[in-house]
């Protein structure tokens, strides 16, 4: 074996001209690639990243970027369709206060997703509450019961679950499971073979292609939503997933996080983001119609609801947009709770400019998330936040996950997305915005609550360089790919 490699590597290096014909296959590898990410009209400092890295390695970045890199996930017209015929005026009964109208026509275009209202609406902080009334909502489920999630874990919360959803499926519920594949890898088909035997269905978001050379892996564009619907008329949505790891009852050290559990007709809404998500990952198109009239219509309800989502099939950012537009509007206050801080331009000088137009800005992080990575990308910005005038906190008993925004006395702004790149472009997500005076004072007691545990960090706290600084300035490099 040896033998034959020496000589492979004698008869290679004695190829005339071998020099220049790297180079010359080098070149073209660069420029066509470079043309390639440069067409795709990214931001420039990703596209120059992703040039520089194809540059300083050549094939190997390139197969980096072919499994990482960006890309355009075109689903079924059905999506398209939707969106372009919701370019209409708000609807009827729909009557938010005159300064929200630009906000709520804003997420109507850019997600097709009409302003709807809410007839009841309850927070859920942390996991034992969530399963609790997750769990109770499911025993009482008589028509069907579909469940969207990013993380399922084999463990003994998804066991509870999963038994639940098998007693229904016995009594003849339809049970139908979306799961991402790369979030939810490690439950294996066989954990879920008893539900598949008792009647119900699952499949897998974005399954990985490796095996198919001629296709990109999807390793990247993962759904992060978390949506359940019961019977069309009950809906939970936020940012736990189903795992031991963020329940409270079962472990000390769960995340902390929060949740929604919903009524009224908000839930048609959520109900139809499923849908479509099930309907391109199983590629039945007839699905969205037949859920449409399996779920109740005329649900009522008097809380002005919008349902947002965003992902790499739409190029308008919708969570991020509405994200940054409410932070522009606030004349008050702006507080924010992110497990993941790494804002773009925009999102950074919305703060920063609120905060320098005298309004509170509040940002509340964990002190250490579940990627150091993260961790100290955000903490790279945070100069720039205090220097403004914004008040950071660093949340530090558990591992903070909670995703929400609350700006003045009564937008409140609930989901699955972080405040981050990937959340905002690469990633599925959905997020729930309320106009509720009585909701946003609920948010503002939880957020309150939560700063008792979380020192307030000072523009004179200790930076060393090779501890601190160099990390951050370092980490901050890779802000636009994370």
């Amino acid at each position: 074996m040896l033998d034959s490699l020496q000589q492979a590597w004698l008869w290679l290096v004695s190829i005339p001209h071998l020099r220049l014909y790297l180079v010359l296959g080098w070149l073209t590898y660069l420029l066509w690639l470079g043309a390639w990410i440069v067409l795709q009209k990214r931001e420039p400092v990703a596209t120059l990243s992703w040039l520089l890295g194809l540059a300083v390695l050549p094939y190997v970045g390139f197969l980096v970027y072919h499994v990482f890199g960006p890309q355009k996930i075109k689903r079924h017209r059905l999506r398209r369709g939707r969106t372009q015929s919701a370019r209409t005026e708000l609807p009827a009964g729909f009557q938010p206060t005159p300064e929200a109208i630009e906000l709520a026509r804003l997420g109507l275009a850019a997600t097709g997703l009409r302003p709807t209202v809410a007839r009841d609406v309850r927070l859920l902080v942390d996991g034992g509450n969530k399963f609790e009334a997750l769990l109770a909502a499911v025993a009482q489920a008589q028509n069907h019961v579909h469940l969207e999630y990013y993380i399922y874990a084999a463990d003994r919360t998804g066991t509870m679950l999963r038994d639940a959803l098998i007693e229904r499926a016995r009594a003849g519920v339809k049970v139908r499971l979306l799961l991402d594949a790369v979030g939810s890898g490690n439950a294996r088909r066989s954990f879920f073979a008893p539900l598949l035997e008792a009647g119900g269905e699952l499949c897998w978001f974005h399954p990985m292609r490796f095996g198919r050379v001629w296709q990109r892996p999807w390793l990247n564009m993962r759904s992060h939503r978390k949506i359940v619907v019961i019977d069309g008329r009950i809906a939970f949505t936020g940012g736990i997933n189903i795992t031991d790891d963020e329940n409270d009852r079962l472990r000390s050290d769960a995340y902390r996080d929060l949740h929604l559990r919903l009524e009224g007709e908000a839930v048609r809404t959520l109900q139809l983001v499923f849908a479509e998500d099930w309907a391109y990952a199983t590629g039945s198109r007839d699905f969205v119609a037949e859920v449409a009239r399996a779920t109740p219509s005329e649900q009522g309800g008097t809380i002005p609801a919008q349902v947002l989502t965003s992902g790499p099939d739409s190029s308008w950012e919708a969570i991020h947009r509405l994200h940054v537009s409410a932070i522009h509007e606030a004349q008050r206050r702006v507080w924010l709770v992110t497990p993941y801080f790494v804002p773009g331009e925009a999102a950074m000088m919305a703060l920063t400019s609120a905060a320098l137009g005298g309004l509170d800005v509040r940002l509340l992080v964990p002190k250490m998330s579940d990627s150091r990575l993260v961790t100290y990308a955000a903490r790279s910005y945070f100069d720039d936040l205090l220097a403004a005038g914004v008040k950071v906190y660093e949340y530090g008993p558990r591992m903070l996950h909670t995703k929400a925004l609350l700006t003045d006395d009564d937008l409140v702004m609930i989901g699955s997305a972080n405040f981050d790149h990937r959340s905002f472009r690469l990633n599925f997500e959905v997020t729930m915005l309320f106009r509720d005076a009585a909701l946003a004072a609920q948010l503002a007691a939880l957020i309150e609550s939560e700063l008792s545990s979380a020192p307030r960090v000072r523009d004179d706290r200790a930076r060393s360089l090779w501890r601190y600084r160099l990390p951050e300035a370092l980490a901050r490099l890779l802000s636009p790919l994370l």
